[in-house]
């Protein structure tokens, strides 16, 4: 009976091991492929030629969608290494929630209303959110250095997920900051750029 009891828990932790490995690799590669979508939409916010302006304009348009899709992933992700699998948040952890979770929210107001200035609300979050996955995937690189931020039940050092060698959970949250930043910065520029080209009227003369 106990021997049927411990395969039947060798198993179960088997599938969940299958699954974790599985779903741990789906969000590496959202990661890798958010990365490269960040860096080029970061680069079309800024650059002045037609075409790129042209095509500013079209990502500008779905970027509220888009920055809503990134934000509700990472705070599923999130969830489901805190809630399923039972991976303890450190400190860092939490901080980085507590600037993704209210993107979810805002965002989403923002794309029932249509409302495209909620960039000034959100960039300051994802600017600071980002810089926080920074500091804790850099802890995660060089473990050797002192920080109040590690306890022993919840170090901040510790892997519970790696990828490709290099993506793990800060790394996946730094690049929903990241790509929900540069998505702003895209709304910013087609927004800039659409006043530049209203014409303003000039005062009359007598």
């Amino acid at each position: 009976m106990h021997g049927a009891e411990a395969a039947q828990t060798a198993t179960v932790r088997s599938v969940a091991h299958v699954d974790v490995t599985s779903i741990s690799l789906f969000f590496a590669l959202l990661a890798v492929l958010g990365g490269a979508a960040a860096v080029a939409v970061l680069a079309i916010s800024f650059v002045a030629s037609n075409a790129v302006v042209r095509l500013r304009h079209d990502v500008a348009d779905a970027a509220l969608p888009l920055a809503l899709l990134v934000a509700a992933t990472c705070t599923v992700g999130s969830l489901y290494y805190s809630e399923v699998m039972h991976y303890t948040p450190c400190k860092l952890c939490w901080f980085q929630r507590i600037f993704m979770y209210p993107l979810v929210v805002l965002l989403g107001i923002a794309v029932a209303r249509k409302d495209r200035s909620v960039r000034r609300d959100v960039l300051p979050l994802s600017l600071i959110g980002g810089a926080i996955s920074i500091y804790h995937y850099q802890l995660q690189r060089f473990p050797q250095q002192r920080t109040s931020m590690c306890t022993i039940d919840a170090p901040c050092t510790a892997k519970e997920v790696e990828q490709f060698g290099f993506v793990t959970i800060p790394m996946m949250a730094l690049v929903g900051f990241a790509l929900i930043s540069a998505l702003m910065f895209c709304l910013h520029g087609a927004a800039r750029t659409a006043a530049s080209a209203t014409p303003i009227d000039e005062p009359e003369t007598s």
